[in-house]
């Protein structure tokens, strides 16, 4: 294995931090082909579909990447905007204002924004991140939950991009934060400020991303977070057990996956005579196509046609300030031990001529 040549090491440049948003990632346009290339880098991840190789290269090749980016492409184009991708740009909002509270608190800090799949790619950024002289990195997926298929995919990404790195900066990671006070408090001001402005639903749903059930029966805590995200959230809220439920989307293929399932609970409900359901997805830190068209579209009518009679999404937290509050702490938080001040000029200057003195060529 070889490493790229790198700039000798200055000794008159101040260490510098970046704080590294993740979040899953877009098709860079609604089309067949946009979403052909994010599916195929999506679905080959081993850590997102995990079985044997070689068959399912077949069938990825051979079936799903010839007849899936067409359906889906329709679907991106439903919630497609004019600033392109919801899940993007949503994204790009949240990192614009975490950097702006962290400059407000005055620390040196960087805020960068990746996508584990498509652009800006988790290799492009980093590598901007240390051309730009940053050697602290905070990896901060957006996921509350933690999840082999998501965060733990963030992490293999990260690694691979540093077997290629002579050198490497520092790195932290944030794996979870389901139960977090600031995460959690977010959650419900959303859901009273919607309250207060449509009155209380017959039942409140929380929607999370699905995963096979075989993930749970290997030891993957994804379940078991989703299900403590729920109840510290109804406690917040003040809800009984017969208030709310807790759901799972977006199931894939033909094998269980984490149940109850979204739509059947959303149809089941309607039957039983619930009038209005209000959805949440909490493990959603970002409006996204599972959003803003599984939930807020197809939700809506499963719920509609099987006798419901009003239907209420509840929208992700974006750049809700509430959010961005618990973020900066929670980024803050992991931060501690490394330096976010930048070095005088007159201690740099210092510490270059002493190494020049030495023989350094910087």
């Amino acid at each position: 294995m070889s490493f790229a040549a790198e700039p000798f090491h200055r000794h008159d440049r101040s260490r510098r931090t970046a704080v590294l948003l993740v979040n899953l990632g877009t098709p860079q346009a609604p089309s067949a082909s946009a979403v052909r290339r994010y599916l195929a880098e999506f679905l080959w991840d081993p850590r997102v579909v995990e079985i044997p190789r070689l068959p399912w290269w077949l069938l990825l090749h051979g079936v799903i990447l010839r007849t899936r980016p067409a359906r889906s492409a329709a679907k991106y184009a439903g919630v497609w905007t004019d600033q392109g991708s919801p899940l993007l740009s949503g994204s790009q909002r949240v990192a614009a204002a975490l950097q702006q509270r962290l400059d407000v608190a005055g620390q040196a800090l960087e805020v960068a924004l990746a996508m584990r799949y498509g652009e800006p790619s988790l290799p492009h950024v980093l590598d901007q991140l240390k051309a730009k002289g940053v050697d602290r990195v905070l990896v901060l997926p957006l996921y509350p939950q933690y999840a082999a298929a998501t965060t733990g995919s963030a992490f293999d990404a990260v690694a691979l991009w540093g077997q290629r790195v002579r050198r490497l900066p520092e790195l932290r990671f944030v794996n979870r934060y389901a139960d977090d006070p600031g995460y959690i408090e977010a959650l419900a001001l959303g859901v009273e400020r919607h309250w207060r402005a449509h009155g209380r639903p017959g039942k409140l749903v929380m929607s999370f991303h699905g995963i096979p059930a075989r993930c749970l029966e290997l030891g993957d805590p994804y379940h078991c977070e989703c299900l403590l995200t729920a109840r510290l959230l109804a406690h917040r809220l003040g809800l009984a057990v017969q208030d709310h439920e807790v759901t799972f989307q977006s199931r894939l293929g033909r094998a269980r996956w984490l149940e109850p399932y979204t739509e059947p609970t959303l149809r089941r409900l309607a039957g039983q005579g619930v009038g209005r359901v209000d959805v949440l997805c909490p493990g959603f830190s970002v409006d996204c196509l599972e959003t803003l068209e599984e939930i807020a579209q197809e939700g809506r009518d499963a719920f509609l046609h099987s006798g419901g009679r009003e239907f209420h999404y509840i929208p992700c937290l974006n750049d809700d300030p509430a959010w961005i509050d618990a973020l900066e702490r929670l980024a803050l938080r992991h931060l501690q031990g490394w330096p976010l001040n930048l070095e005088a000029h007159e201690e740099l200057q210092r510490r270059a001529a002493a190494a020049r003195a030495r023989g350094a060529a910087d």
